[in-house]
């Protein structure tokens, strides 16, 4: 469950002139923003899309999304940023593997994947006496691409390459790694490696994943299903608490912390302007750390920014995550009932659903709610649902309330209120941008992994997304951060925002 957000850091910007600006509240920015900071570099993170900790509702902070940690060995950066950090204790403290096993739901069918092979062997026996070596193989060979693909991003940082030379050498690195051209994924024929396959699109960005990035990120999570207290959101306040320890200036969790637009002279990206403030504050390196379209926004329609207007109004969303929360007594759950499972729907136009508990937090509690717990059900639906209507929304609600109570028999009744965030939290700021969508982008050096390159078509602009690496995950979230934040401390070498006229 989302955590409650921290007061922010810093009333206003304490400088006029910064180092990097980090305009985007996105993960990404944070750790981005966090390496600056330790490495001595003035930054401002500006959190600007207002993603914040979740939403309220009924008094309750709700998650947006769910959130699938994989666990930190199978993260190929993450490591070294929590060491550069110093948080490589807390993060250890904080994460735990999910309680129980990851459970899958089939219309006739319910059985444990537990992490351990010849348990979950035993469990597929039982559940598919006829035929269980499919999918526990499917599994084996899920994880062990993981391993198997690891090498080639251990060598490498720079998946964008910027002119023909090192594009030509990135093709080369790539050919010597035949797996990432292959995929992993089962065929879907049984019902349960259909399931399987059904969760892959939980686990990265990509609307049209092939290789490495049908199968890597999936391949991470179910080597260890793991949580984080207060999910991905959870995770950046870590990042972003870190960075305001480290001198950094923190502006989030208010409405004054939104730019306005992005200033430049000639074709250089100079500084930016916020909301009810006539200061430009200028910086060496803007960092885009939120979705396309937002970042768009603060780009005047002029000729000299084409190039990066184009690219930004280039991002297309294909499909976007549908989630229904219900806030529930936590002996309306079924007994064995895990915190995490894969549901095959009835409804045969829903694809497959992640169903996920969380503790239930009352806004502004310190504590979770005694015996109160949130159950979230999420399914991938068209990107045009969204301007269908409320009513359109409520009723596809109500179809993934109906899966949720064959889970939950009896359940219904014992709810304390249904929330649904395209619904409920549509006056939230920041409440328009998508939680998980899946996304597409014209031909790059490596379709479905890379989207948006880390340095854009102007000077001084680089961006750290999901957008940037989408195949990849979660994963893809922590290598952009580190090639932005790269990259800007190289920029910030070379230029002086003071200098500049």
């Amino acid at each position: 469950m989302v955590a409650v957000a921290p007061k922010r850091t810093t009333a206003t910007p304490s400088r006029h002139v910064y180092d990097a600006v980090i305009v985007g509240g996105q993960l990404s920015g944070a750790i981005a923003g966090a390496l600056l900071a330790r490495r001595g570099l003035h930054v401002l993170f500006l959190e600007h899309d207002g993603t914040g900790n979740g939403y309220l509702h009924e008094g309750y902070l709700l998650p947006y999304a769910p959130f699938l940690l994989p666990p930190l060995k199978t993260l190929v950066g993450l490591e070294p940023v929590l060491d550069e950090l110093g948080l490589v204790a807390a993060f250890h403290r904080a994460s735990r593997p999910v309680a129980g096993t990851l459970q899958a739901i089939l219309p006739r069918m319910r059985f444990d994947c537990d992490t351990d092979e010849a348990k979950r062997a035993k469990e597929l026996a039982r559940a598919f006496p006829q035929d269980s070596t499919g999918f526990n193989e499917s599994w084996r060979k899920l994880v062990s691409y993981v391993e198997e693909t690891a090498p080639f991003f251990k060598e490498n940082s720079d998946f964008d390459p910027d002119g023909m030379i090192d594009r030509y050498r990135f093709k080369r690195t790539l050919a010597r790694y035949p797996k990432l051209a292959e995929s992993a994924l089962p065929s879907p024929h049984h019902p349960a490696t259909k399931l399987l396959t059904g969760l892959a699109p939980f686990t990265h960005t990509s609307a049209d994943p092939q290789g490495v990035a049908a199968s890597r990120p999936l391949g991470q999570w179910l080597a260890g299903p793991h949580i984080y207290p207060g999910g991905r959101e959870g995770l950046r306040e870590m990042f972003l608490k870190r960075m305001a320890e480290l001198g950094g200036d923190v502006l989030a969790n208010e409405d004054t912390a939104v730019a306005e637009a992005m200033t430049f002279e000639g074709g250089d990206a100079i500084g930016l302007k916020l909301v009810g403030n006539d200061k430009i504050y200028k910086t060496s390196a803007v960092i885009g750390a939120t979705d396309a379209a937002a970042l768009r926004r603060l780009i005047a329609d002029k000729k000299r920014h084409r190039a990066l207007s184009d690219l930004l109004d280039g991002v297309q969303v294909k499909e976007l995550l549908f989630t229904v929360n219900w806030v529930l007594p936590e002996r309306a759950l079924p007994r064995g009932m895990g915190e995490c499972l894969m549901l095959q729907p009835l409804d045969p136009e829903l694809p497959e659903m992640l169903v996920q508990v969380f503790p239930a937090r009352k806004a502004g509690a310190t504590d979770i709610e005694p015996a109160v717990k949130v159950v979230s059900g999420s399914a991938f639906v068209p990107a045009a649902t969204r301007e269908l209507g409320e009513a359109h929304l409520l009723n596809l609600a109500a179809r993934l309330g109906e899966e949720l109570e064959r889970l939950m028999p009896f359940a219904k009744e014992m709810r304390l209120f249904e929330s649904v965030p395209y619904v409920h939290a549509s006056g939230v700021r920041g409440s328009r941008l998508l939680p998980h969508p899946r996304l597409s982008f014209e031909e790059s050096e490596w379709p479905s992994v890379v989207g948006l390159p880390t340095r854009s078509p102007v000077k001084h602009v680089f961006l750290a997304s999901r957008e940037v690496l989408p195949g990849l995950g979660f994963e893809g979230e922590v290598l952009a951060a580190v090639r932005a934040a790269d990259l800007v401390q190289q920029n910030a070498k070379k230029n002086d925002p003071l200098k500049r006229r």
